[in-house]
């Protein structure tokens, strides 16, 4: 029921069909080539499928498709799962370019920073400096803490700050970091083969979060995100860094004010700085504030970057992650934006917009470090 990447390819192209059953989030960060992409339930029915071609079945890590593809046999069709999913194709797909880069004399590193020089300088380079500037992210006399989950945001934050430190005007220094909270191996193999590449010297620290979560049945996502950020911390600050910066980009915040809006009912933001409330003296900074996601892709894309969205060794079995009925909250409010999108081309600004131009006489109620105003408290005044 389960074919190598080197069977595969040893097929005839026309002979096969590779169906991507991952989340439309995993998906967003990168996919075989050519690789059609339906939720498990659809495949039978699913037009863009042909009947007659032996169906790859392709999940994150080849647990999930297993058992799919063998319902798909049941039914009648020629079906198989990819073995070690996408990761194991990226890992292959890795070492084909490694031996390539090295052909060429190791000059892949160098396209990429020109392609951020050139191509992609006024949708990306320029909306980076820009928020740094607006937002005052970065000071003369910073250590900032650069940290990368390996996914394609935080790669691309670190190229943007080596870039900024070849054009700095005044003196700052930058860490890159990487923790390792109970990465399998092969992920954390594709994440330093991913900083090999790009040439981002990264220093890697363990910590064992994975496991303190694991048995936690209610959000445990939640928790371990707020863990790892505590320990980023923790670890940026014996390194005498003052600020850790994150990848979060502009529909990051976009979607954050509407899911707080209809699910949390409340109006509030992303910001793009935080003091830290735990770590006195530490600060987290949000340089990718202003920077599109489609641009984000579309220079992962123009130069054969490959990455993983979630480098948990539990993906393919979390309930959070892959429940339908859990689905994640984000992936609704990035779908009602694209439709509200298709009738008001300018949504997306104006909800970014919305959180600058707050009109407190025309609020019921609101809160200010911790403490509830309300308009009766001043309406007779």
């Amino acid at each position: 029921m389960e074919i190598t990447i080197q069977e595969l390819n040893s097929l005839e192209k026309d002979s096969y069909q590779i169906i991507d059953i991952r989340s439309d989030i995993e998906i967003s960060h990168g996919a075989i080539p050519g690789a059609i992409h339906a939720k498990a339930a659809d495949i039978a029915k699913d037009e863009r499928i042909d009947i007659h071609k032996k169906l790859v079945v392709c999940c994150s890590r080849g647990r999930v498709s297993v058992d799919v593809a063998e319902e798909l046999c049941e039914q009648g069709y020629d079906a198989v799962s990819l073995s070690g999913g996408y990761i194991s194709w990226l890992l292959t797909q890795m070492e084909a370019e490694k031996k390539k880069e090295q052909e060429q004399d190791g000059t892949f590193a160098e396209d990429v920073e020109q392609s951020l020089r050139k191509k992609f300088r006024k949708n990306i380079w320029c909306r980076f400096t820009k928020a740094v500037r607006q937002y005052e992210l970065v000071k003369e006399g910073d250590r900032i803490a650069v940290c990368i989950s390996g996914g394609k945001d935080s790669m691309l934050m670190a190229k943007l700050f080596q870039e900024l430190k070849h054009h700095n005007k005044f003196d700052f220094e930058v860490k890159f970091l990487v923790m390792d909270p109970g990465y399998s191996p092969a992920n954390r193999q594709v994440i330093e083969e991913n900083a090999r590449r790009l040439n981002i010297p990264i220093q890697i620290f363990e910590s064992d979060i994975f496991d303190s979560v694991y048995h936690v049945e209610k959000s445990p996502c939640y928790l371990c995100a707020r863990m790892r950020r505590g320990h980023l911390y923790s670890y940026a600050r014996e390194l005498g860094c003052n600020k850790i910066a994150l990848g979060h980009h502009y529909d990051d915040v976009i979607e954050t004010i509407l899911m707080g809006m209809l699910y949390g009912a409340q109006v509030q933001t992303m910001m793009p700085k935080l003091h830290s409330t735990n770590f006195e003296g530490m600060e987290l900074i949000r340089p990718l504030y202003l920077v599109r996601e489609d641009d984000i892709k579309a220079w992962r894309d123009y130069n054969g970057l490959h990455f993983i969205q979630c480098a948990c060794k539990f993906t393919d079995t979390c309930t959070t992650c892959n429940n339908e009925e859990n689905r994640s909250k984000r992936v609704e409010i990035k779908e009602l934006i694209r439709t509200l999108k298709q009738k008001n081309p300018f949504v997306e600004g104006n909800i970014f917009k919305s959180v600058e131009n707050v009109n407190l006489d025309t609020v019921v109620a609101y809160k200010q470090k911790g403490v509830r105003h309300h308009f009766l408290d001043q309406y007779d005044e």
